[in-house]
């Protein structure tokens, strides 16, 4: 089953023939070839104020825009922490510093003067 495309002035016109003219969607959907379906999800979309739904839009992109960048810094630091890791050969947590630490009886730390 293929998906049609429809323009958005042909959407638009067939919201009006529903919000405007106050015609039935089963009727409207029957004259236009369209689903009730697809009808009901136009007139969700474009029956708000043209400023709200542009506001609506931008914010929509917005929000891709800020996901996509959240999941590529999260992949960046994901890879950071994995080369941290591999470098020394340890996490780095000072937990494990210093169970080997009490191993070792002679350890101390170096002293710098100044």
């Amino acid at each position: 089953m293929s998906s049609k495309r429809y323009a958005e002035e042909f959407k638009i016109e067939a919201v009006k023939q529903i919000t405007e003219r106050r015609y039935p969607v089963a009727g409207v959907s029957a004259r236009l070839g369209v689903s009730q379906h697809s009808l009901y999800k136009w007139v969700k979309e474009y029956s708000q104020a043209e400023p709200v739904r542009c506001e609506t839009q931008s914010q929509q992109a917005e929000l891709r825009e800020l996901k996509a960048e959240l999941k590529r810094v999260t992949e960046e630091r994901d890879i950071l922490k994995k080369a941290a890791v591999s470098s020394t050969g340890r996490c780095n947590t000072f937990g494990k510093f210093s169970a080997w630490r009490h191993k070792s009886k002679n350890f101390s730390w170096p002293c710098i003067e100044l």
